[in-house]
C-alpha cells in the first residue's frame, strides 16, 4: 500500500506519483485540510446525516488521515489508472476509489484556489491578474493534446482525430510565464483537428503567439520570438536563444500535463 510516510523519504518516487516535490506537497497539505473541513463537516457523515458519535470513534479507514487523502487524490491525476488498479494501491474496492474520487476532487479544486495556482480560464480576466514580478512579462504560449478515447460516432472520430498525432485527442491552449513556470492561463477544450490559431481567436487573446503553427499576428508593444532553424528553413539566427526558447517551451509541456503548478515557497 502506498503511503504517504513512506514516500517521505523516498522524495523521487513521491514526484514521479504525484507531480510534486516535498515542499510543494507539504505547502498544499494544510490548505487541502482546511478545504476537506469546509466542505464536509464533522458534525455529519459521510452520507451527510447527522453525526450520534463523537468524530473519530469506530475503525480507521485506509484514508483516514489527510495527507492519505491527498496523496491518493493527486496519484490519480498524475498517473489516471483505472480504479480498480487506483483501489490495489490503497487497499480500496474499486466502488471506494470511485467514492473518493469524486469526494476528493473537489477539495483540491478548492484547495489549489485558495493558494492562488488554478490557471485562468476566462480570456477577458486574464490581462487583469498580477504576474510574477518580470520586467518585462515573458509568456510562453502553446497548445497541448491529450489523447481520448476513439468515439463511436464517424462525426465525433473525424472531429477529434488529430492528423499530427496520428490518433484522436483533446486539444487546449496554455501561456506559461518562462521565469516562474506557473501557468497562467488555460482555454476551453477544443476537439484535437482544430487550428492552434483559431482556437487563439476564439478566445480572443490579449497576447498571441507567434509560433510555427500560429502565424500572422504583429502586435504593437508585444515582442515575439519562436525557436529558430524550424524544418525547411536555413540557419540564419542564433543557436543559443533557439536552445533557451526550445528549453522553455519543453518545459511549459511538462507543466501543462498537470494544468497547474506549486509556486516555489516562499
Amino acid at each position: 500500500m502506498l503511503t504517504y510516510t513512506e514516500l517521505q523519504s523516498n522524495r523521487r518516487k513521491l514526484l514521479a506519483l504525484t507531480g510534486l516535490t516535498l515542499p510543494e506537497f507539504q505547502r498544499l497539505l494544510p490548505a487541502f485540510t482546511r478545504s476537506y473541513e469546509e466542505l464536509f463537516s464533522t458534525e455529519r457523515t459521510l452520507a451527510g446525516r447527522p453525526r450520534q458519535r463523537f468524530p473519530g470513534g469506530g475503525r480507521k479507514g485506509v484514508l483516514h488521515r489527510p495527507e492519505q487523502k491527498l496523496l491518493f487524490i493527486l496519484v490519480y491525476l498524475k498517473a489516471y489508472p483505472l480504479q480498480v488498479l487506483l483501489g490495489e494501491l490503497f487497499e480500496l474496492s474499486q466502488q471506494g476509489a470511485n467514492f473518493w474520487i469524486h469526494r476528493l476532487l473537489p477539495v483540491l479544486r478548492r484547495a489549489l484556489d485558495a493558494l492562488g495556482v488554478l490557471p485562468e480560464r476566462n480570456p477577458g480576466q486574464f490581462g487583469s491578474r498580477p504576474l510574477a514580478a518580470e520586467e518585462p512579462p515573458r509568456l510562453i504560449i502553446d497548445a497541448t493534446e491529450r489523447r481520448r478515447q476513439r468515439p463511436k460516432n464517424p462525426e465525433k472520430q473525424a472531429a477529434h482525430y488529430s492528423g499530427k498525432k496520428k490518433t484522436h485527442t483533446d486539444k487546449n491552449v496554455v501561456i506559461v510565464q518562462a521565469q516562474s513556470k506557473r501557468i497562467s492561463f488555460l482555454s476551453r477544450t477544443y476537439v484535437g483537428r482544430t487550428h492552434e490559431k483559431k482556437i487563439v481567436d476564439q478566445e480572443k487573446r490579449f497576447v498571441s503567439p507567434r509560433d510555427d503553427l500560429v502565424q500572422g499576428y504583429r502586435l504593437s508593444r508585444v515582442r515575439t520570438s519562436r525557436p529558430a532553424n524550424l524544418p525547411g528553413e536555413k540557419k540564419s539566427r542564433p543557436e543559443a536563444p533557439s536552445r533557451r526558447l526550445r528549453s522553455e517551451r519543453t518545459e511549459s509541456w511538462h507543466r501543462s500535463g498537470s494544468k497547474w503548478s506549486m509556486p516555489s515557497p516562499g
